[in-house]
């Protein structure tokens, strides 16, 4: 990937408009989670030291184009006033004479927040004149949202054809971490596919298989792959009528090499729910679900782990919100954690599920790279072209 970053250019006495996503959730009247906050300081840090001026553009919410006060983007600002450790200031619109009263007034080493870039349609519609309007604001663009860069949106992908334009820390963090992983990786690389429909994630699998040396496939999707092979899974949940597609995924990873891992003994209970009385068997009895792989499945997984250099994963291998049904999930990023601290595999992670039970596996701090997108990383995955990147690459 070739693409400029912050190091590349000259932001002193300059206005930078950094798209940034502090698309955040409350609880309480208040801000519950600072990681989207937390991981945009160091760009705009680094901005406001060179003596720039650091106008952040960004959404709330999904105010198709309206002015839904509920969605403005002031509530976001004490938190980022606490986190920064500095005053910021706040434009009521991200264009026009608000916005550019609230530039016009700053001095280096300012921060301004503007209105939620959604309040105008033609935000979503990547319009020329948004664009154009945003652009006029600044002298450079930085593009820090990543997990914005799977649309092209007049904030991330229209602005930056009008102005000179670099990644930001986050986004070269990213976009260099998913290189790592995919772009140039060290091998074997195996790759870890959860969830619960195959549905969902047809082009991923499609794109992974041509990329990895081994697909380890769990979740509630591996019961449509068991399925397909006549193996019986009960009650669990299955998409029987893709069971012609699972097994052309089957057949294209033994053509190009690929080696398909799925579970081997599986975790079935009667009932979804937390400490459920469960059993460990090789097939599911018909009042039964499969909830999570078996002791001897992870098993598999850690040893393909173990001769592995490079790990992406996303999505959970069973019903991980719930014990006992967390155990496989739990087992396998332990050993994928401890693989990266002893510097024997590259691990990159994504996906809300994924970042969720990392966290509750305890095994996120050690990975090597954790995504702090969703969409935008399983698109990626997906080997689809992000307007947002291209348009930095451009």
């Amino acid at each position: 990937m070739d693409f400029k970053t912050l190091d590349a250019m000259d932001v002193t006495d300059k206005t930078a408009l950094i798209r940034v996503d502090i698309n955040v959730p409350f609880e309480n009247g208040a801000v519950s989670d600072f990681t989207r906050i937390d991981a945009i300081l160091p760009t705009i840090n680094d901005i406001v030291a060179a003596g720039g001026k650091a106008v952040l553009l960004a959404h709330f919410g999904r105010p198709k184009g309206k002015v839904v006060p509920e969605m403005s983007l002031a509530q976001v600002r004490p938190a980022l006033e606490a986190r920064l450790g500095k005053p910021v200031a706040f434009a009521e619109d991200c264009i026009g004479k608000p916005a550019k009263d609230a530039v016009s007034a700053m001095k280096p080493g300012d921060v301004l927040l503007l209105e939620n870039t959604r309040f105008h349609p033609g935000e979503e519609k990547n319009d020329p004149m948004m664009a154009a309007s945003l652009a006029a604001l600044g002298d450079i663009y930085v593009n820090d949202a990543f997990s914005a860069a799977h649309r092209a949106h007049a904030s991330t992908e229209g602005i930056a054809r009008l102005l000179p334009s670099c990644a930001g820390r986050l986004m070269e963090a990213e976009l260099k971490a998913l290189d790592a992983a995919l772009g140039n990786p060290a091998r074997p690389v195996v790759a870890v596919v959860g969830g619960a429909k195959v549905s969902t994630k047809l082009d991923l699998l499609g794109n992974l298989i041509e990329k990895v040396d081994a697909l380890v496939i769990g979740g509630g999707m591996a019961n449509t792959f068991l399925a397909a092979q006549g193996q019986a899974v009960g009650k669990s949940l299955c998409e029987h009528d893709l069971a012609d597609t699972a097994r052309t995924v089957m057949d294209k990873a033994r053509a190009l090499g690929c080696r398909l891992i799925l579970p081997t003994d599986l975790v079935v209970a009667r009932e979804f729910k937390a400490n459920a009385p469960s059993e460990i068997v090789t097939d599911c009895p018909d009042d039964a679900m499969i909830l999570d792989a078996g002791p001897e499945s992870v098993a598999q997984i850690v040893d393909v782990f173990k001769t592995s250099r490079t790990l992406i994963w996303n999505g959970p291998l069973g019903a991980f919100e719930i014990e006992p049904f967390d155990k496989a999930t739990n087992s396998a990023a332990a050993e994928a954690a401890q693989l990266t601290r002893d510097g024997t595999l590259v691990s990159v992670a994504g996906g809300g599920d994924t970042v969720a039970a990392l966290n509750r596996a305890g095994a996120a701090k050690d990975f090597t790279y954790i995504s702090t997108a969703g969409g935008a990383f399983l698109e990626w995955m997906e080997g689809k072209t992000l307007p947002g990147v291209a348009a930095l690459e451009a």
